[in-house]
């Protein structure tokens, strides 16, 4: 595994504490570093993901611990009298900062592509925190009434604005300092954070539970895990600061010619791209908030799972899915990206009915085991997207077009995610009806991502042959 965070949930002032480790996975000697990496050291490699995979963390390590106190966050912030009605709002404000998430996308994405990605992470790491930091300071219901939750929709949503240009410049960045015929196994790297980032969400929402009584937790326990992010910001900033630019990027700039795109070619010239691969994206979203931020409510809601083992099942799945990561990688840069997406689809067709009826059964090897089976399907999602995102897009509008792409499509099937399974279980009163939901949005995932090209094998040095695979949005795409 390339990187674990470490937690210790015990000491007296209830602090968390976070380690990058880099093992083995990376080739160490001298001699086969340029060989591997072109004009990019190990050395250089392993700085880059693990600056890059730091900020991606403080990202989802919000979205993570906000689902995981989805109940604690509906009774402070929302009026008491109807948990459910409460539950439904909490899952709104946290898709409600979803549509902030394409207009950063755009506004960093072109950003990125004109003064580099290295300048636009290193603003993104200190937005997120900020606001993440924000949340565990505000009042809540009972002390300001119906400001709460407008004040907690508006941190969520510069949230979901900052983070719209972390993910797809996060694997830009690294991908871009990438081998070529390892860009898949290298950028598996940034969803082993974000993995990372919910099991550590998860080990401490469970520590919380062990060493607080339910009123100290109420009371102001529950914000501790948000104020973890500002001193995780800091640290994501100077690591940040202290890279070069990307060497794609680099190359670019060098140039005499104007870089940019302006968004209107973007859409032009990339368009079918652009639909084809966020429609594949559609399940990446879906699979991985289903997985991640909703099991855990669902163990408990319609499992009847304590609170303790519905915690105990996302951790270990999720530990797995870390581990999982880069062996997709590897898997990845041996078939090709088709057969990967392929994979994916069925794997997540196979798999959905199985993993809600064992999550749904409130024991907790059951619970632990179903969720596994769910981590397979958006594990291979998540680490195949992660490379799509650069290798789909020439250097010049790669920040812009995969920034858009993937915001729109977690905006549209991963901020909704658990607000549409919570409603589907109310209005239909079957508690498998996620399930048929993520089964239909699958299907969709293979329509799309079977009409993309094999990119494996193609270099991001080179902008040609990109023309051939592009056409516009209002072309046949049959």
């Amino acid at each position: 595994m390339p990187c674990v965070f470490t937690s210790d949930t015990g000491s007296n002032n209830n602090s968390i504490a976070f380690h990058i480790v880099w093992i083995s996975i990376m080739p160490t000697s001298p001699s086969s570093d340029n060989q591997n990496t072109g004009d990019v050291s190990i050395a250089t490699l392993r700085k880059v993901i693990a600056a890059s995979a730091i900020g991606n963390f403080v990202e989802w390590f919000d979205f993570a611990i906000y689902g995981f106190l989805a109940v604690i966050i509906s009774q402070h912030f929302f009026p008491p009298g109807n948990p459910t009605l409460a539950l439904l709002q909490t899952f709104a404000v946290f898709a409600v900062s979803f549509a902030l998430r394409p207009l950063g996308g755009l506004f960093f994405g072109m950003l990125g592509d004109k003064i580099g990605r290295k300048r636009v992470l290193s603003i993104t790491v200190l937005m997120m925190a900020g606001s993440t930091t924000l949340i565990g300071l505000l009042p809540t219901y009972a002390s300001i009434g119906l400001l709460a939750p407008l004040l907690l929709a508006l941190a969520r949503c510069l949230q979901g604005f900052s983070a719209g240009g972390e993910y797809a410049g996060a694997c830009a960045f690294v991908i871009e300092h990438a081998p070529q015929e390892k860009k898949a196994r290298y950028g598996s790297f940034v969803p082993v954070s974000t993995f990372i980032a919910f099991a550590a969400a998860a080990g401490l929402a469970y520590g919380i539970d062990l060493v607080m009584s339910e009123t100290t937790l109420q009371h102001w326990g529950w914000r501790l895990p948000f104020l973890m992010a500002a001193p995780l910001g800091v640290v994501g900033l100077y690591m940040r600061l202290r890279l070069d630019e990307s060497p794609v990027f680099q190359v670019l700039q060098s140039q005499s010619v104007s870089h940019h795109a302006p968004l209107q070619e973007t859409i032009r010239q990339h368009g079918r791209t652009l639909l084809c691969l966020g429609a594949f994206i559609s399940a990446t979203a879906l699979s991985f908030y289903m997985f991640t931020t909703y099991f855990t409510t669902y163990m408990k809601v319609e499992g009847g799972a304590t609170r303790t083992v519905s915690l105990l099942a996302s951790l270990g799945a999720l530990i797995f899915a870390a581990f999982l990561c880069p062996v997709i990688g590897l898997y990845s840069d041996w078939v090709g990206r088709r057969k990967t997406m392929l994979t994916a689809g069925l794997s997540l067709i196979l798999a959905v009915f199985p993993a809600y009826l064992l999550a749904g059964s409130g024991e907790l090897w059951g619970a632990m085991l179903g969720a596994g089976m769910m981590a397979v399907g958006a594990v291979i999602c998540n680490v195949v997207t992660a490379v799509l995102l650069s290798e789909q897009f020439p250097t010049r509008v790669r920040y812009t077009a995969s920034a858009l792409c993937y915001n729109v499509a977690y905006t549209l099937f991963g901020g909704t995610a658990p607000l549409i399974a919570t409603w589907l279980i109310d209005a239909t009163g079957h508690p498998l009806s996620p399930a048929f939901y993520l089964l239909m949005i699958s299907l969709l995932a293979l329509w799309g991502g079977m009409r993309l090209p094999e990119s494996s094998k193609r270099s991001l040095h080179e902008d040609a042959g990109w023309e051939e695979h592009s056409k516009p949005l209002s072309m046949n795409l049959n």
